[in-house]
């Protein structure tokens, strides 16, 4: 079974608390992008061992391991007697902010659901989701969502509008708990209106005044070209520009196809790591 797993980007991030366990509560607008990575799951017999490979050998090991876990954690909790062999072909930068390890794990789960013809309900699929990863719950349905808590709190959204979205990737990735780690010491200056910003999303409004990303101060204290690539897409006429996640990618949304094809055809002959994706 091939399964595409899906980057997301975040139109929203505030923090709005930190709990004993060092984890922060978070209220986020967050909506799937159409590009993704593939998964390649197969079912083995159970003599043979489950692994997992990449063709991006630049894979963090804990991103990496996701997936791993999560047959794991399948295997123990419903009793399967069955091993399984999954690759995965990236497409989804890595220490972006995008989700990719998330997304990957999330569909891992739903192939197995689906191979196994498993019976999980909602509640307890969460649960699972949520013990993987934060960003994973959302990933098991991919529809546009205010998400809170830890992620584990989901309110599907409408979206009017279609929207097409530029990515830039930085060099360099972000580590989401050294992030998190900076946001403690610098705090934030980008607060978004998450409430506005559903109800222009879902009335078609303008989205700018609205989104926010707490944590921007502090991964672009960290990563200060993150800043620039900001500045890059504001001064080309982009009004909505965010960094998506803890970092570092940058984005532009935009209903105009057409300025955002000819931004992406730019911003390639300068030989910045840029995609071209939508809104699903």
């Amino acid at each position: 079974m091939i399964i595409k797993a899906h980057a997301k980007i975040n139109l929203a991030i505030n923090v709005v608390g930190k709990k004993e366990d060092g984890y922060h509560d978070l209220d986020m607008v967050m909506v799937p992008v159409e590009l993704h990575d593939s998964i390649h799951i197969e079912v083995l017999p159970s003599n043979f061992e489950t692994y997992v490979t990449c063709d991006d050998f630049s894979l963090e090991v804990n991103e990496y391991n996701l997936c791993s876990i999560t047959i794991r954690k399948m295997k123990e909790k419903y009793n399967i007697n069955k091993s399984f062999r999954v690759h995965i072909h990236k497409n989804i930068p890595i220490g972006a902010g995008l989700g990719g390890g998330s997304s990957n794990a999330a569909a891992v789960i739903n192939a197995i659901k689906t191979l196994l013809k498993l019976d999980i309900p909602y509640e307890e699929e969460i649960e699972l989701a949520k013990s993987i990863g934060a960003d994973v719950p959302f990933f098991l349905k991919n529809n546009p969502a205010r998400v809170e808590g830890i992620g584990e709190k989901l309110t599907p959204i409408k979206i009017k509008n279609k929207y097409y979205v530029l990515l830039i990737k930085p060099k360099n990735g972000l580590s989401t708990k050294d992030v998190y780690a900076k946001y403690d010491e610098v705090g934030s200056d980008n607060h978004a209106d998450v409430d506005s910003l559903i109800k222009a999303l879902e009335n078609g409004d303008e989205l700018k005044e609205f989104m926010g990303n707490d944590l921007e101060k502090a991964s672009i204290t960290m990563l200060p070209v993150i800043q620039d690539i900001k500045k890059l897409l504001l001064d080309d006429g982009f009004e909505n520009v965010l960094m998506s996640g803890s970092g570092s990618s940058v984005f532009a949304i935009s209903t105009n196809r057409t300025m955002v094809e000819k931004e992406y055809r730019k911003l390639e002959k300068m030989g910045l790591n840029v995609y071209l994706t939508k809104v699903i």
